[in-house]
Formats: C-alpha cells, sequence, structure tokens
C-alpha cells in the first residue's frame, strides 16, 4: 500500500469514527460542593451528565460532615452573577426524587426525565423556559455553561442551603479523542502534500 493510500485510508476511518462518535452528545458538568453558609461544615461533590438524544439528566452527589441532616437538594438556575447569588428551584419541585433524607453524610443517584413537565417547577418552566420544555432544557444548559446553575442539599441545620456547586463542563474522553484523530489527520495530509 502506497503512503498516500494509508494517509487516505487513515482520514477515511478518522472521519468515520468522528461522525458516529459526534453523534453521541453527552454533557457532563461536575464540581466539588462546599459551604453555601457562614458556619456549615459539609463537603461534597456532585457530577450532571446530559444525553441531548434522550433528554436525560443523569446525577450523583456524594457528601458528607453536614452540620445538620438532610432534608431536600436541588437543582437551581439562573442566578444574575456567575458563580453567586441564589435564585429559585429549577429541576424538580420540592426535592431531587430519591433523595436521602435525615442523613448527614451519604450519595445519591438519579436520572431525571427533562421530557417531562414535573421534572421542573411551573416558575422555571415559565420564566425561563417561555413555557415550553424545550425551552426549559436550553435555558438549564445555558446556565450551566454559563456557571449560573447550581445545585444544593439543604439541611436542618441550613434550612436556606447548607452546601452547592456550580458545576462546570467537562470534556468527554469522545471529544478528547475526535480533537486527537483531527490533528492527527491534518497533520497526515499536510505530511503528504510536502511529499508531492
Amino acid at each position: 500500500m502506497s503512503k498516500s493510500s494509508w494517509q487516505s485510508c487513515f482520514l477515511a476511518a478518522a472521519l468515520s469514527l468522528t461522525s458516529s462518535l459526534a453523534s453521541a452528545t453527552i454533557y457532563t458538568y461536575a464540581a466539588d460542593l462546599g459551604p453555601e453558609a457562614a458556619g456549615a461544615t459539609g463537603t461534597g461533590i456532585v457530577k450532571l451528565k446530559f444525553d441531548d438524544s434522550t433528554n436525560d439528566l443523569s446525577i450523583y452527589a456524594g457528601f458528607a460532615g453536614l452540620s445538620g441532616t438532610t432534608t431536600v437538594a436541588h437543582i437551581h438556575c439562573c442566578t444574575a452573577l456567575a458563580g453567586g447569588g441564589t435564585v429559585g428551584v429549577a429541576v424538580t419541585p420540592g426535592t431531587l426524587p430519591g433523595f436521602p433524607a435525615g442523613v448527614s453524610a451519604g450519595s445519591y443517584s438519579a436520572v431525571i426525565d427533562l421530557d417531562l413537565a414535573s421534572s421542573f417547577t411551573a416558575a422555571f418552566l415559565n420564566n425561563f423556559g417561555g413555557g415550553t420544555l424545550a425551552g426549559a432544557r436550553s435555558a438549564l444548559f445555558a446556565g450551566l455553561d454559563a456557571g449560573t446553575a447550581y445545585f444544593n442539599i439543604h439541611t436542618t441545620q441550613f434550612p436556606g442551603g447548607e452546601i452547592r456547586a456550580f458545576p462546570e463542563r467537562v470534556p468527554e474522553p469522545a471529544s478528547l479523542l475526535l480533537a486527537a484523530m483531527g490533528m492527527g489527520a491534518l497533520l497526515l495530509t499536510r505530511r503528504g502534500r510536502r511529499g508531492i
């Protein structure tokens, strides 16, 4: 196989893999949870994964050392200031489904179907989402990307919220692979042109 044939095959394979990976649209956001109120002692982590082909939001949180015991947890959006301020609840009225109450340490994992109106508060759906599910999803992820959405845990000691985090987007391994393959293909085509 000639050098140019090998380069063409590699480029075709890279483009094929790129197109199949590009259709996998999972967005990941993560952050460390820290005190939301003066005197709060809790810490933890939160990770959100959104699949825009299914509109499912996966949530994982681990927490420990809370000053009080848990009452509710929420995702709020969208503050006026990135990384600060407070705003009403966006995702799930009341509390996140199945969130453990009455503990000072633990973990939480759930999948929220963002194709359901019940997954958003009415205020968020109407005020930020323009009354539509598509609008609410767009507003939520615009808030996450802008740093104006946060996850928090409320406790008996701090009913307004003990710990919280403004999750930031994390590059997916597939995105990094796509970038590396694109650079590799570009280098091969440039190298091939020099040899002509």
